[in-house]
């Protein structure tokens, strides 16, 4: 998955600011006053861009498992025009792209175990599809790279590996982590162990 370098712009330093504030204190905890002071406006000039806070809520995490799984889907389109790659390799490649965002989107991962319910009923069923559609996308490579591993267990399997990659928010705080490259690298491992131990007879 390739990764963003323009300036993010005021709708998105809004959403960045939301997802930390509401991952630290909770949706009820933060007033629109404390995020427009996070990004430099009024909270009333929160409302030209978001309706309110649950629009907010919703805009992130409908977001994100959104961006998940365009990213999975390029990452297989990908690797069909290129026509030379390997299970194996693209498997590696879901999984670095899934780290990316385990490491660098933490408080998204926390306000999707906390705040889900508080979506409205048609948002939280967009996330539940989008995240199903995801979840079918690794199922696909991994069964491709263990035929052996019957659907469901494969379809476990990568259930497994989400929790085990979305854990980051309980790693401590970044300094008392290894550095991202040896943290990134560690899950990659952890990942494809799981996966390996689960296709052994």
């Amino acid at each position: 998955m390739t990764t963003r370098t323009d300036a993010p712009t005021r709708r998105e330093q809004i959403l960045k600011e939301a997802a930390r504030l509401f991952a630290e204190r909770g949706f009820h905890g933060v007033g629109v006053d404390e995020i427009g002071a996070a990004v430099g406006i009024s909270g009333p000039g929160l409302y030209r861009h978001f309706p309110g806070k649950d629009a907010m809520l919703a805009e992130l995490l409908v977001g994100i498992s959104e961006r998940l799984l365009a990213g999975g889907q390029l990452c297989v389109s990908e690797d069909a025009a290129r026509g030379d790659g390997s299970p194996q390799a693209l498997l590696d490649a879901l999984i670095a792209g899934h780290i990316d965002f385990a490491l660098d989107d933490r408080p998204l991962i926390t306000l999707h175990d906390r705040e889900l319910d508080r979506l409205r009923d048609a948002d939280r069923k967009r996330v539940r599809q989008l995240q199903r559609q995801y979840v079918e996308v690794w199922v696909e490579v991994v069964r491709e790279l263990y035929p052996e591993l019957p659907e469901h267990e494969a379809r476990a399997a990568v259930h497994a590996v989400f929790g085990l990659l979305n854990s980051t928010p309980h790693l401590g705080r970044p300094g008392a982590q290894p550095d991202r490259v040896g943290t990134a690298a560690l899950l990659h491992r952890l990942a494809r162990g799981a996966f390996e131990a689960a296709a052994r007879p």
